[in-house]
């Protein structure tokens, strides 16, 4: 009876404390979105964990515990470059006055746009604890409790490279290179470290704020220690400038006459977004967004990901944007190619092959959302070279009409050089040589030269902006001719002989979504995206037709959807009328992707029969398109 009363009065304080959490907690529009993403995991010897929180460039992540194994902390940091956990939980928290060793059982946790929260109880009591990150280099844990007690902190370090030192209230981990991090604590907190465990002497009783700090060398730490010196004495101030840089966020995208169920897609895009921002560090010269911090190989920027990350950005970061863009062309070369992908260790950088261009896309939206003249006044330039670049590299036969290719002359690197990796269409492809070091695909893709048709209309409206004269040569006018088939009412690609690659993919829909298709093409198009037994499909816009005996719904390119090519076709045919199927089509986006509206994050790539999530979580362009199908909506 004893034991029942103390366990009615612990559930009774709790029901308290969760009234006050409620009261306490500030009306923002962050707060509609609870559990956006499911990152709960707690370190082992495996680094199987499949997604961090992350935000504002910073190059460090955390988790949220498993409630299965609960540590009372949020685990962490991840280093999301060097791929390596710092610590299981570098900041646990108990009540001053119990034994670090207490048993504390999880409440309630929660990934919100821009921050994670967790509450869970020993038998003295609940502890709040919210992590925000006020920018790339700092983030900020504010624990309390319910009952007002003074609380006490305590952890240990993992990776055995790491060097710990103790300064007044701040202590201070270091690897070889001079990279590291930091915790400031209250100025009247005094830490003991023992070999590579730490706990804190004191703590004051109500809020307490810790500063996490994250510096990449010896020279950037000491700016960055002083500036936790600053936010340890006002960490109201910046809790509320992260709080307000959410909100603006979401309110620049959100649309409040949607579903709540797209709307949380559109939070989640964002999101996921924000998570993969990631600064420039070594040689990455500018910030950017990582097709996926949850994949080591993924932690660089790409070509044609970068201008479709700058399209979505320009919509609610804009800065970043642009910086995106910039990122891409510190690397381009003295010809003009983009190369494929950068990495912050420019040895790891693919030189072999460029991307698909949509970099006049990018920085056209980037202009058409901000007026910014000045950017376009600095980028045109870059993006001339690069549009005359695949004329001059790029056009075996010097007809205007242009091929993917590489420089090294390997299919491989032909293949990424056109983002489908292993299509279908390019299976009897070979390569014939331009010029040295620069080579060719025996056929000429219809998306290639529909992307370059729209560079150029691109082009030409923003050299007026940039003070500069256009003049190169319109092959627009003909080329959805050039690769359209009359008696298979598609486009197709063209092989160098003069014969067709009829394979019926999702390439096809680029002259309608750069608008250089005629009417009557599209509306032979469009009979076949709306066939069922082509690419209407469960998820529509299969990479290849589903009939094709080569299909395979998780076949990478062979047949699984990939958002980009979905939005491509969704928006090309919205252009020629067909805006009933176009919202068809994105409702069953919505709505059939497994995991969308709940928790769980967006992918690569999915499978066409059920929706299911393929290839890498997280996934930035897939986030980007999301939010460009959502914004064209037409409820």
């Amino acid at each position: 009876m004893k034991h029942t009363f103390k366990l009615f009065i612990l559930f009774c304080l709790g029901l308290v404390t969760a009234c006050q959490i409620t009261q306490q907690t500030p009306n923002r529009k962050a707060y509609e979105f609870d559990n956006i993403l499911d990152i709960s995991y707690t370190p082992d010897k495996q680094t199987r964990c499949r997604g961090w929180f992350s935000d504002a460039g910073s190059w460090y992540g955390f988790t949220i515990p498993q409630k299965d194994k609960w540590i009372n902390g949020f685990c962490g940091p991840f280093h999301l470059d060097k791929r390596q956990w710092a610590s299981e939980a570098l900041l646990k928290v108990n009540f001053a006055n119990e034994d670090k060793s207490a048993v504390y059982i999880p409440d309630s946790t929660s990934y919100f746009p821009g921050e994670l929260y967790m509450a869970a109880s020993s038998s003295m009591g609940q502890i709040i604890q919210r992590l925000v990150f006020i920018d790339k280099s700092t983030a900020i844990l504010s624990c309390r409790s319910g009952l007002n007690n003074s609380l006490h902190f305590h952890g240990e370090v993992l990776a055995g490279d790491i060097t710990c030192s103790v300064e007044k209230n701040r202590l201070v981990l270091t690897w070889p290179d001079g990279e590291g991090l930091a915790l400031t604590f209250s100025p009247e907190a005094g830490i003991l470290m023992d070999g590579n465990k730490y706990e804190v002497l004191s703590a004051v009783s109500g809020e307490t704020h810790v500063v996490i700090s994250f510096f990449e060398n010896k020279l950037s730490q000491l700016p960055t220690l002083q500036k936790a010196t600053t936010v340890q004495a006002l960490p109201e101030l910046y809790k509320e400038q992260a709080a307000n840089r959410w909100d603006s966020y979401l309110t620049h995208v959100l649309r409040e006459d949607m579903p709540a169920g797209y709307n949380r897609i559109a939070a989640k895009a964002v999101v996921t977004l924000m998570s993969n921002w990631k600064s420039a560090r070594g040689d990455l010269y500018h910030d950017g967004v990582v097709p996926s911090h949850a994949v080591g190989y993924f932690m660089g920027f790409w070509g044609w990901d970068s201008w479709k990350h700058a399209v979505a950005l320009s919509r609610f970061a804009p800065e970043l944007a642009k910086n995106q863009v910039r990122a891409m062309f510190d690397y381009q070369t003295p010809e003009g190619m983009v190369i494929d992908c950068i990495y912050s260790d420019a040895a790891e950088n693919n030189a072999r092959d460029s991307k698909p261009p949509l970099a006049a896309w990018a920085v056209s939206e980037i202009y058409k959302h901000t007026g910014d003249s000045a950017f376009v006044k600095e980028i045109y330039p870059k993006l001339l070279s690069y549009y005359q670049w695949w004329f001059t590299h790029r056009d075996h036969n010097r007809n205007g009409i242009c091929e993917f290719g590489s420089c090294d002359g390997t299919l491989e690197a032909a293949a990424w050089e056109s983002g489908m990796d292993n299509a279908i269409r390019f299976d009897e492809a070979k390569m014939v040589k331009n010029s040295e070091g620069a080579w060719s695909f025996n056929q000429e893709s219809v998306d290639l030269n529909a992307f370059l048709a729209l560079e150029h209309q691109l082009l030409s409206q923003l050299a007026p902006i940039a003070g500069c004269t256009f003049d190169e040569p319109n092959r627009s006018a003909s080329t959805a001719d050039y690769f359209f088939v009359e008696d298979r009412g598609f486009f197709f690609d063209k092989r160098l002989d003069g014969t067709f690659v009829l394979e019926e993919g999702t390439e096809a829909c680029i002259p309608l979504w750069a608008g250089i298709a005629s009417q009557e093409q599209a509306d032979a198009v469009v009979r076949l995206f709306t066939d069922t037994t082509k690419f209407a499909t469960y998820i529509p816009f299969p990479t290849i037709a589903a009939d094709n005996p080569k299909f395979m719904p998780a076949g990478y390119w062979r047949g699984p959807i990939w958002l980009d090519q979905v939005y491509f076709g969704i928006s090309g045919i919205r252009k020629y009328g067909y805006h009933k199927e176009a919202d068809t089509f994105t409702d069953q986006i919505f709505t059939r992707l497994q995991g969308l509206t709940e928790d769980a994050p967006i992918h690569e790539n999915y499978d066409t029969h059920n929706g299911a999530r393929l290839k890498a979580p997280h996934f930035s362009w897939s986030a980007a398109h999301l939010l460009l199908l959502y914004e064209a909506y037409n409820k």
